[in-house]
Order: structure tokens, then C-alpha cells, then sequence
């Protein structure tokens, strides 16, 4: 499979948002799924290419709630050519006293400890695993709950610190990522911890599948429509 339909949808994103620049170091955020673990072979097969020239590696966070990264993941990685680094914490220890575990604080400390390690070993950019219905799922929960227009944006660049997140799967939705796993035959790990019924993702998911009923091109418009926006017609 020389150029998968992921692959042709990540190089999208990555050429529309300039995400791979000459001489970057990526980091890349293994989280030990599928989606980070796509990420992970579409790096290895971008640097068979000629331009840009640059660098990347994986980073696992393991924490006291996760799954262990699986050995027959990592050994993948070792084929592909990414070296594989993991960095072990404690999500429930660093908890403030009456406060609920939920999956922002777990996934806020992942990336603390992502851009800290980023920053110590000369990284410029860390590559996250989130695709497209991570991103409108996060603006449908800010809307509903905060009452603001606010997502994930595909880059982000930080001010205080010499790191920029970016997000090539933006473009690509669960049912792409999935099929592309499958064909690939990846033995990923997934989130199980209980402490998940406390996030409203999952409901944020669910009004997205009745919304756009599963359909791509659905999914695409109403990202587009977070691009577009005309403030002339709104409140």
C-alpha cells in the first residue's frame, strides 16, 4: 500500500497548515492507539522523502489509571524507525485534595510532561493523535457548555516556550482511521479506566453521529464552517 487514503488525507492537512517545516524535530504523542499509532507510520513513511528534512520520535506518558504501551506496538515502532521513548507518571497523585479524577486531568498532565520532555531533549513541535471528530466534538461541548466557538486548531504555537502542537489527522475521521488500522493490523490499546463516565465527550460524540448521521463529508462542512466564519450575520 504505497499511499493509503489516510495518507493522501494527513498530507492534506500537513501541506494546508504547513505543519512539517526543513530541520523540525517532531515528537510525536504515543498514546498506544491507533490514531497516534497511524500518526506514527505516516511520519516514518514521510521521511523516505526528500523535503523537508527532519527529524522525529514517540513519546509515551505511561500512567497509574492507562494501559501499558503494547510490546507488539512497540516492536512496530522499532521496524518503522521511530525510536520509542516512555516516561511513567502518577495522574492521581499530583490530584488536588477534593477534586475528581476526569479525563482533561489526565490528558493535561500527559502534556505537561510531553512538553517538558519536548523542551529538554530540543524538540520543536509535538504531533497529537486528535482527527477530525475529536475536533468537532470539542466545539460542540464548548458551545453547549460554555457557550463559546472554540476547538482544536490544527497548530497551535505558544508564546512562553519554543513549542508548537500540531494536529496532521485533523482531516481524517474515526471510520478512516479505523480502516486504515484494520488493513494494517495494528494491536493498539484503548483508554478503558472508569474514570471516563466523568467526561462529556462521549456525549459530545453521540450528538455529532445524529448531527452528521457518520458521513464524511458532513463532518468535513461543519469543519470548515469553524474556518469560515462570517460575523457580519451572527449576534
Amino acid at each position: 500500500m504505497a499511499n493509503p487514503k489516510l495518507f493522501r488525507t494527513i498530507d492534506k492537512a500537513v501541506s494546508e497548515y504547513n505543519m512539517i517545516e526543513e530541520d523540525d524535530r517532531i515528537l510525536i504523542a504515543a498514546s498506544g492507539g491507533k490514531d497516534s499509532t497511524a500518526l506514527a507510520e505516516y511520519f516514518a513513511a514521510r521521511l523516505q522523502r526528500r523535503h523537508p528534512v527532519f527529524e522525529v520520535a514517540a513519546l509515551h506518558i505511561a500512567t497509574d489509571i492507562g494501559s501499558e504501551f503494547a510490546p507488539e506496538l512497540a516492536e512496530r515502532f522499532k521496524s518503522w524507525g521511530i525510536e520509542l521513548s516512555i516516561k511513567t507518571i502518577s495522574v492521581l497523585e499530583r490530584l488536588k485534595t477534593g477534586k475528581k479524577m476526569n479525563c482533561w486531568w489526565c490528558s493535561s498532565q500527559r502534556r505537561l510532561e510531553l512538553s517538558k520532555y519536548a523542551q529538554e531533549h530540543g524538540f520543536n513541535k509535538i504531533a497529537l493523535g486528535h482527527h477530525l471528530d475529536d475536533i468537532l466534538e470539542t466545539a460542540l461541548m464548548n458551545a453547549l457548555t460554555k457557550g463559546e466557538l472554540a476547538a482544536m486548531p490544527p497548530v497551535l504555537k505558544f508564546d512562553k516556550f519554543p513549542l508548537t502542537f500540531i494536529r496532521p489527522l485533523c482531516l481524517a475521521d474515526i471510520p478512516m482511521i479505523i480502516r486504515h488500522a484494520e488493513m494494517q493490523g495494528y494491536i493498539s490499546s484503548t483508554c478503558t479506566c472508569s474514570y471516563q463516565d466523568n467526561s462529556g465527550r462521549k456525549t459530545a460524540r453521540s450528538r455529532l453521529d445524529k448531527l452528521t448521521d457518520g458521513n464524511y463529508e458532513l463532518k468535513r462542512k461543519l469543519f470548515d464552517a469553524l474556518r469560515n466564519v462570517n460575523a457580519a450575520y451572527l449576534p
